[in-house]
C-alpha cells in the first residue's frame, strides 16, 4: 500500500537491532485517516470472505483492527496479556513470545467472544518472527473458528515469521513489505 510505505519513509525511524518506530502514526500516536485508508484495503483484500470477527493483539493492534472492522461491520475481540477479575468462565490461552519487548505473554480470549461460528481475520500491526500472530492462530484453532488469514500493516519481510506462517497454509496479506532496513540507508520495501 503505497500510502503507508511513503508515511514509513518520511515518518519512521529505523534503530539498531531491527527497530523500526512508527509512533509517529500507527502505535502511540495513531492517524486514523491512514488506518481508515488501511481499513479500506483490508476490506478489499478479504472481500467474499464473510469476516464476523477481528481478532487482535493487545495493544498496539486494537486502534488498526477498530478501523478495520468498521469496513466488515463486525466486532473486534483482542486477546489480553493477562486474565482479570471481569473475565468470568473459560478462556483460550496461547503463549507469545514478543519481539520489541523481549518477553513472553500468556494471552487470553475468553470463550464468550470466540466460537465454531466464527470467520475470523487476524489484524495486527506488525509481522515481525511471527510469535504474536503464531499465538492468535492458535486461538482461533482452538475456539473451532475459520480462520480466514491475516491482514498485517507492516511485514518485515527479511526475518522468517512470514514465510513460516503462510507455509501453515494462512493467508497473510501485508500493507507494506521491508525487504531491508537499516539506520545508514533506511527502509527499502519489496
Amino acid at each position: 500500500m503505497q500510502l503507508l510505505e511513503e508515511r514509513i519513509r518520511r515518518d519512521g525511524i529505523v534503530r539498531e537491532g531491527g527497530i523500526l518506530k512508527v509512533d509517529r502514526f500507527l502505535n502511540h500516536q495513531m492517524d486514523i485517516g491512514l488506518f481508515e485508508e488501511m481499513g479500506k484495503e483490508f476490506a478489499r483484500l478479504f472481500a467474499g470472505c464473510k469476516v464476523n470477527k477481528i481478532l487482535t493483539i493487545e495493544a498496539s493492534g486494537i486502534g488498526i483492527a477498530c478501523i478495520a472492522a468498521q469496513q466488515f461491520g463486525c466486532p473486534v475481540v483482542f486477546a489480553k496479556k493477562s486474565k482479570t477479575k471481569n473475565i468470568a468462565g473459560g478462556v483460550y490461552t496461547a503463549r507469545v513470545e514478543s519481539f520489541t519487548h523481549g518477553n513472553v505473554n500468556d494471552v487470553i480470549v475468553s470463550r464468550d467472544f470466540l466460537g465454531s461460528g466464527d470467520r475470523v481475520l487476524i489484524i495486527d500491526d506488525f509481522l515481525a518472527n511471527g510469535a504474536a500472530l503464531s499465538g492468535l492462530i492458535e486461538l482461533v484453532r482452538q475456539a473451532g473458528a475459520t480462520l480466514v488469514g491475516a491482514g498485517i500493516a507492516i511485514e518485515k519481510a527479511f526475518q522468517p515469521g512470514g514465510d513460516r506462517i503462510r507455509a501453515q497454509g494462512v493467508r497473510v496479506e501485508s500493507l507494506a513489505r521491508i525487504q531491508s532496513m537499516s539506520v545508514e540507508n533506511g527502509v527499502v520495501f519489496c
